[in-house]
């Protein structure tokens, strides 16, 4: 099941094999059973146009703001036009229910026909195409397409993305609460890809942009989604280690688009920087989405709570916001 944002946690292996978390499972257990340390603000997360039918749970006095996604095709219709309109829609409605705004910027889609970059992109040679599919099953002979991802290691490409996250900044920077960069996993198939793509230079886009983000933003946050990184397992390429120390060093925010407690895949990559970083992190946000609402505690076999979330969230992994999907079951039982 896709967010707003397009994202499919299935695609990146939660709970995949036998549950082995870093903690044993009983000390897992009592983490989850235990009060929280401190109670992270709650934000609503959904796509582009769907505040307008959630007013009714924006004006809640225990959600403090929302997220919403923006595709870039939205926010430049033409090469260097840019229609904000709609982020200002949202913003107007978030001040006027007295919260707080936070934008996802997206360059990457969960769809094959999500092909969500502005059309110069896709028609001008020097962009390369500027979409890379995709894949599950990346280095067969017929790999299953799932979504595309904006070829930001072209150079070319990577330009225009910088130009909308200061055009961005020129107009909302102060007004929005903040601003996050989408999450850093791609599943490109290296084996048949011509884009030039490489893990190397993937890292170092990406890197590029956050520190391009950081400095057109002075006042608002900045927030880079982590949960993977293509060719790392483990922190074996430090791109991990990389990435946490730089954002403690330059006042950067992390987060992630899946709370999932003690995931066997989270656990070899993102989750443990986020305990280490604890209260080192200018801001940590992290989002519980549609598809993250259908895993199970393995303890009880049932779907996690609301205070399971919420206290992985916090005591473990030092949220200080969470992101609820507007289908949340306590938000539409309460």
């Amino acid at each position: 099941m896709a967010g707003p944002d397009g994202h499919n946690s299935a695609s990146r292996g939660l709970f995949s094999g036998s549950m082995k978390p870093v903690l044993s499972g009983a000390i897992a257990f009592l983490i989850l059973c235990a009060p929280a340390a401190g109670a992270p603000a709650n934000f609503l997360y959904m796509g582009s146009g769907d505040l307008e039918k959630s007013s009714a749970l924006l004006q809640r006095p225990d959600i403090d703001g929302v997220q919403v996604v923006y595709s870039w095709k939205s926010l430049e219709p033409a090469k260097g036009q840019y229609d904000f309109s709609s982020i200002e829609q949202d913003l107007a409605a978030a001040d006027a229910a007295h919260k707080k705004l936070f934008i996802q910027i997206q360059d990457r889609f969960f769809s094959p026909e999500a092909r969500n970059v502005p059309d110069y992109l896709l028609t001008d040679p020097q962009y390369g195409g500027a979409l890379v599919a995709q894949v599950d099953n990346p280095g067969e002979s017929k790999p299953v397409g799932h979504g595309w991802v904006a070829m930001q290691w072209n150079p070319s490409v990577r330009v225009r993305y910088q130009a909308l996250l200061k055009a961005l900044a020129e107009k909302f920077d102060g007004k929005v609460f903040g601003v996050n960069l989408p999450e850093t996993a791609a599943d490109v198939d290296q084996k048949h890809d011509k884009s030039g793509f490489s893990c190397d230079a993937y890292f170092d886009a990406e890197m590029q942009n956050l520190k391009v983000a950081r400095a057109a933003f002075g006042k608002s946050h900045v927030v880079q989604y982590v949960n993977f990184w293509p060719c790392e397992w483990d922190n074996d390429h430090d791109y991990m280690g990389r990435l946490f120390k730089y954002a403690a060093s330059h006042r950067i925010g992390l987060g992630g688009p899946d709370i999932v407690p003690f995931n066997k895949a989270q656990m070899k990559n993102s989750y443990p920087f986020f305990h280490r970083y604890k209260s080192k992190l200018d801001l940590v946000a992290l989002a519980v989405q549609e598809a993250t609402l259908t895993y199970k505690n393995p303890a009880t076999g049932k779907p996690f709570t609301r205070q399971e979330f919420a206290r992985f969230a916090s005591d473990y992994l030092g949220a200080d916001i969470i992101f609820w999907s507007a289908e949340t079951p306590w938000l539409r039982n309460s």
